[in-house]
This record gives C-alpha cells, structure tokens and sequence, in this order.
C-alpha cells in the first residue's frame, strides 16, 4: 500500500503527459477540461477539504480569473501569458476581502453566503459591468497562445499549458501538505475551538485559505478561457460550484481523490453523453453509490499517523 501511495501519482503524471498524443481531438478537449477541473477542485480542497469551511461558490472565483484574461486580452490586447499575475491576484484579492467579514460563519451559514456571493457574480456579468463583461453572451475572439513571437494555436499546446498548471497547484499542495500553514489548517478543520487553544489564529488562516484557493481558481481561468477562446457567464454558475463541492466530497479531499472523483463526476458522464439524459442518471447514480459505499470519499486523506510505540501493546480504546 505505501509504494502504491508512493508511486501512483508521479506513474498517473506520466501518463497525462503522454495521453493527448493518444487522443483524437475530441477527447483531447475532455482530457483539457479534466486537467482545468483537477485544477479547481484542488482549490476548492484548500478551502473545504483542508480549512474545513463549507464553501459552494467557488466558481466566481474560476470565473474571476477567467474574465481577467478575457478582458486584458479582448479589450486591452495584452497576450494571454502576460494576465497569468493578474488573472491569480484579482481572486485572490477578493477571496481575502470577501472572507474577512463570513468567516466567522460555520457551516449552513458560510453555506448560503457563498451561493449567494456566487449568484450576485453572475448578474454582475450578465449586467456587463462598466460594458466589460460583454453581457449575456460574454466576451469572445481571444488571442491563442504566444511564447517569444510563437502563436501556440494547437489543442495540443492547450493541453500542455493545463498540465503545466495541474504541476504548479501540485507543487502548491505538496507544500502545503508539509508546512506550518498546512498544519494550522487541518487542526483547524479538525477542531476551531481547539485550535485556538494551542495558539492559532484561526481567522488569519482561514482568510489564507481563501485567499490561496481563490488564486488558484483564478489561474485555472485562465487556461480554461484559453481553451475555448471565449467566456460567458453560465460557465460560472451555481451548478458548476455545486460539481467542485461535489468533487471534493465524493473524492476525500486527497489528491488521488480528487483526480478520482473529477473522472467520477466529469469523465464518466461524458463517456455516457451518447445516451442524452441518462448520463445525468450515472451521474446522480455514481455520487449516491459513492457516498454510500465510502462515505469519506474514495481516497480519504491522511494527515500524519500515531507512532507504533504508542499504540503497541496498548488497551486504549478497548
């Protein structure tokens, strides 16, 4: 069990690096929008998985950093590599500035602020803020890539700039897994109170939590209005914090786990797309038998374990 752990993340990374070669470009397209959803719901993880705060708007924040490359690139004609900085620290902003005042909230509470936060971004955009946004129908005709004067216009080279992504928020939870803040977090999801007794400061590192998942949202934005040239407002919705949530949940809040539960509510109904309206079935069917089955997700995470010498031999808990 310890090499599996060891060893299937970096086998399922090389994996991804050689998959789009094996792709038609159909489903290049879905393995592009695995690595972006992967992405978000890593971000998401940081937040609800990790801080242990019931966070279901999460998409504003993917819908942040995607409509910041949008608008630099369509209206002010920066390339779309040049909005990276931007496109993470404009969410990230917000997240913190929106956290400061809710997160005192637990719970169903935190619950419905962030849909309601999330909905009121949505109007905003239909709105078209300050004739930015573009409206209903979004902003579209965005510049493809460019590296040193090279125009990247491939699928290919989208999938490659998402892996890169996935790599980077990889690199961000490994060390986050393994510092003082990534400590702080899981005690603090563990027990808020408790935490405060041993010294944390409980709402700086869940306004950190915002605020790191938000910028990483805002990355994954950016790569996803890469993709597609264009955002619009609906791909930012409720229902698209609901599948981040989802995901979380039904993965176990662990890297496999995530990976595991973005095939689970992503890639499996789209293999099903064929059948219309039943995908939605095996979509509904595979959270319902998930959670039932692994009520802690698929691959629940671990954090540390007791050392043998205190539990050898021992009676505690007979």
């Amino acid at each position: 069990m310890d090499i599996l752990k060891r060893y299937s993340l970096p086998i399922f990374l090389v994996v991804l690096l050689v998959l789009p070669n094996l792709l038609d470009p159909r489903w290049q397209a879905i393995a592009i929008t695995f690595l972006v959803f992967s992405v978000v719901a890593l971000s998401e993880d940081i937040v609800l998985g990790k801080a242990g705060m019931f966070n279901m708007g999460h998409a504003l924040f993917f819908g942040m950093g995607a409509y910041v490359t949008a608008i630099l690139n369509a209206k002010f004609g920066w390339p779309i590599l040049a909005t990276i900085p931007v496109a993470v620290l404009v969410p990230a902003l917000f997240g913190i500035l929106f956290a400061g005042p809710i997160v005192h909230l637990r719970g169903d509470y935190l619950l419905v602020v962030t849909i309601g936060i999330n909905i009121v971004f949505i109007q905003v955009l239909q709105n078209n803020l300050g004739g930015m946004t573009g409206g209903p129908n979004g902003i579209f005709g965005l510049d493809s890539l460019s590296l040193f004067g090279w125009q990247l216009t491939s699928q290919l080279a989208t999938y490659y700039f998402a892996f890169i992504i996935l790599l980077v928020t990889l690199g961000v939870m490994k060390n986050l897994e393994k510092s003082k803040a990534g400590r702080a977090l899981h005690y603090l999801r563990e027990d808020s109170l408790a935490s405060e007794s041993i010294g944390i400061n409980t709402r700086t590192y869940k306004i950190f939590a915002f605020g790191l998942g938000a910028g990483l949202a805002g990355l994954a934005g950016t790569v996803f209005a890469t993709q597609y040239s264009a955002v619009s407002p609906e791909a930012f919705n409720f229902m698209q914090s609901v599948l981040f949530f989802s995901i979380v949940l039904v993965g176990g809040s662990s890297i496999p786990g995530i990976f595991l539960g973005v095939f689970v509510m992503f890639i499996l109904p789209e293999i099903f797309r064929e059948f219309s309206t039943w995908r939605y079935f095996v979509f509904g069917f595979a959270m319902i038998l998930t959670m039932i089955l692994r009520p802690n997700g698929i691959w629940p995470a671990t954090f540390g374990k007791i050392p043998k010498f205190l539990i050898k031999d021992s009676d505690h808990g007979a």
